[in-house]
């Protein structure tokens, strides 16, 4: 999956079949007749499955990602980590069902902010850190419209909040990885969403840029957001998460950190004894 431009006509995602996402809804009826109501402000995930061809992605994966707790996607390479997210937004095909306040949360797109691998944008595109983040105000200000006062604002809030203040004339291409990943980052807060997820944001970047972003992080679940971010690193970095999900293609567990972090539940997901940090966990 790429990200065709990043002109904000034109930054439309597509499944690597090159067909519409299809979110198969069997047995949607029971299961939210089911649902905790009490619960609806969280994501309610429910029997969702992923198939590529004939290989299976996912298998019956049933969780919630709670607001106002960072939640982390943890699981060994090929787990399915990536496509639970991209499942869960409608942009890989799936059985099951995702509900956000009582709805599908693919008929809420509008809330969501989302940042994908950087290994999936076209960095080579004419556009400036500016350019980018202004792209999260299209879908507050409409089309061929007229950005106002108050989007500009947002966005050069957003950007002295990610410290890149001094690079928004540049053009992203010419930009370190981590500016990179500030300059999306930025773009995201611009949209003002209810929902962030990201996908492997502390790839190739340095660690002043991860210190940025974890205290992005923690003022949008402070603020009651939900924020979900897929990662790898069983480092000292994990105690930052509140609430982790432990896929290996099916969930081993989720819960918070403790809960999650045991040897049973690491040995089930990588096989064999597996290194990981504990002070404070």
């Amino acid at each position: 999956m790429k990200i065709i431009s990043l002109h904000p006509k034109l930054s439309f995602f597509r499944n690597t079949a090159g067909e519409m996402p299809v979110v198969e809804t069997r047995r949607a009826t029971s299961l939210q007749n089911n649902m905790d109501t009490n619960a609806t402000q969280a994501i309610q995930i429910a029997h969702l499955g992923v198939h590529y061809r004939v290989q299976e992605a996912l298998r019956d994966v049933n969780c919630t990602v709670k607001p106002g707790r960072l939640t982390g996607i943890f699981g060994p390479n090929g787990a399915g980590k990536s496509t639970l997210v991209k499942a869960m937004l409608g942009l890989v095909p799936c059985s099951g069902m995702v509900h956000y306040q009582g709805k599908p949360l693919t008929q809420q797109l509008e809330k969501i902010a989302y940042v994908p691998q950087r290994s999936q944008i076209d960095w080579t595109y004419p556009a400036t850190v500016w350019d980018v983040v202004m792209m999260g105000r299209v879908k507050k200000t409409g089309w061929l419209r007229q950005f106002s006062v108050v989007s500009r604002q947002v966005a050069k809030s957003a950007i002295e909040r990610v410290g890149m203040s001094q690079y928004q004339n540049r053009p992203i291409g010419e930009l370190s990885g981590g500016q990179q990943q500030r300059v999306f980052l930025a773009r995201a807060l611009a949209q003002e969403a209810e929902i962030f997820c990201f996908d492997e944001p502390f790839v190739g970047i340095d660690q002043k840029t991860q210190a940025v972003i974890f205290e992005v992080f923690h003022e949008l679940t402070a603020a009651g957001k939900i924020v979900l971010v897929v990662n790898h690193d069983l480092g000292a970095s994990i105690t930052h998460f509140d609430d982790l999900i432990l896929l290996n293609r099916e969930l081993i567990a989720t819960g918070s950190r403790k809960q999650v972090l045991t040897e049973e539940n690491l040995s089930r997901a990588y096989g064999g004894k597996v290194m990981f940090w504990t002070e404070a966990a």
